[in-house]
């Protein structure tokens, strides 16, 4: 999971990840990682809007959306 995310970071690609929260439930998410930091993956959250640190251990799936948009400001 780490080399996939580790990837995303170095591509500068979106990702869709499926994250089980801390309540049990699960949730689908469209984030633009941002580095990983121990078992933590740092990232912007383009479903919130806002920057969010996921523990890598919850997050079920990962799934590329974008290519790297070229002078995109996200």
């Amino acid at each position: 999971m780490k080399k996939q995310l580790q990837r995303a970071i170095d591509q500068q690609h979106h990702i869709q990840i499926i994250y089980l929260g801390s309540n049990g439930q699960t949730t689908q998410r469209t984030v633009r990682p941002l580095e990983i930091v121990g078992d933590r993956l740092k990232a912007y959250c383009l479903t919130r809007r806002a920057p969010r640190v996921f523990l890598i251990d919850r997050i079920l799936a990962v799934h590329l959306v974008a290519q790297r948009m070229e002078g995109a400001v996200c």
